[in-house]
């Protein structure tokens, strides 16, 4: 799609997150800095060390850190909580519905 002056016009798709009774979620140190706990469509692999490097930093001073982690483990959750990336719950035996990056590499 086009708009005025000729520049490339893209629509994206951005999942919305489902209200939750987790009242944890209100005291964590990372309310508001989704993009560095989410990645970014088509992320390089060094973008990503970058980025989690920087939520890590975030959940280490985080009061409600291993609730977080606890709850992305049962939830089979995306992204990085509770100071673990989807790589890392991973290897610690929690598995993820679809593991991308998992099954990325074994392939």
């Amino acid at each position: 799609m086009f708009a005025e002056g000729g520049l490339f016009m893209t629509s994206m798709d951005i999942p919305v997150r489902q209200a939750t009774t987790e009242t944890w979620m209100r005291e964590a140190a990372c309310k508001g800095l989704s993009h560095l706990f989410f990645p970014a469509p088509a992320e390089r692999p060094q973008a990503r060390e970058r980025r989690e490097a920087m939520a890590k930093m975030v959940c280490e001073e985080c009061a409600v850190q291993s609730t977080c982690q606890d709850f992305a483990r049962r939830n089979h959750e995306y992204g990085f909580w509770g100071g673990e990336s989807e790589d890392e719950r991973h290897a610690a035996g929690f598995r993820l519905i679809a593991p991308i990056g998992v099954r990325a590499k074994s392939a």
